[in-house]
């Protein structure tokens, strides 16, 4: 079973940045979604295998998503620089792998079949 550890989050100022990180056993579509209490989970941002992006329309120019090689053990990571961060960016995030079928662009939720635990971001006005 595919094991999906995320780290990074905390709370920031407006403004401010954070760095948000997962690693996954094996190279993956992943992506890295949001909720915010009361609200849907959102796609926030996708790579694929050979890294090819896509940002939902609130992240775009804020976001950048990235993954490194496979280190000697087999785990890669990926990660979630978010900068000019803002209130409604507050949100647990969730790391997400498709294990199977990849959908290389996709944001959808019912698409990715691994999650991480989910790593609080607060933004404070």
């Amino acid at each position: 079973q595919v094991q999906l550890v995320e780290s990074g989050g905390g709370s920031v100022q407006a403004g401010g940045s954070l760095k948000l990180s997962c690693t996954a056993s094996g190279n993956y579509c992943m992506a890295w979604f949001r909720q915010a209490p009361g609200k849907e989970r959102e796609g926030v941002a996708t790579i694929s295998r050979t890294g090819v992006t896509r940002y939902g329309d609130s992240v775009k120019g804020r976001f950048t998503i990235s993954k490194d090689k496979a280190k000697d053990n087999g785990r890669r990571s990926m990660y979630l620089q978010m900068h000019s961060l803002k209130p409604e960016d507050t949100a647990v995030y969730y790391c997400a792998a498709q294990l199977h079928v990849c959908y290389p662009d996709s944001l959808l939720t019912t698409d990715y079949n691994a999650w991480g635990q989910g790593t609080q971001v607060t933004v404070s006005s």
